[in-house]
């Protein structure tokens, strides 16, 4: 099972990192959880603009790179682990929004 790490890692929009405002994450029926999306957005414009996935292997590796490299606190750095380790069930492209869904189990 993928986690969203991973999901981040190897999924690219023309050949490029996913962008904050293109992925959403959702339950199995495509009801968007506001709370992990808004939480992924966070990691994704802002934590990730001091570190590249393409440098980092694991969800924890990248937390050990935030943690060097920016002043974040330790508790939000606890809440992106939580969101990197999330698993991921799937995956639903939407090109009628430009977005790609992210589907975990809460």
């Amino acid at each position: 099972m993928s986690t969203i790490f991973d999901v981040l890692k190897t999924v690219s929009v023309n050949h490029q990192e996913v962008e904050s405002h293109q992925v959403v994450v959702t339950n199995a029926q495509g009801k968007p959880n506001s709370l992990l999306t808004d939480l992924l957005r966070d990691l994704i414009d802002n934590a990730l603009l001091f570190v590249s996935l393409a440098d980092i292997n694991s969800a924890a590796n990248l937390i050990t790179q935030l943690k060097t490299h920016t002043p974040l606190p330790d508790d939000v750095l606890a809440e992106y682990g939580k969101i990197l380790s999330e698993p991921c069930d799937g995956l639903n492209f939407a090109p009628q929004k430009g977005q790609i869904e992210l589907i975990v189990r809460r």
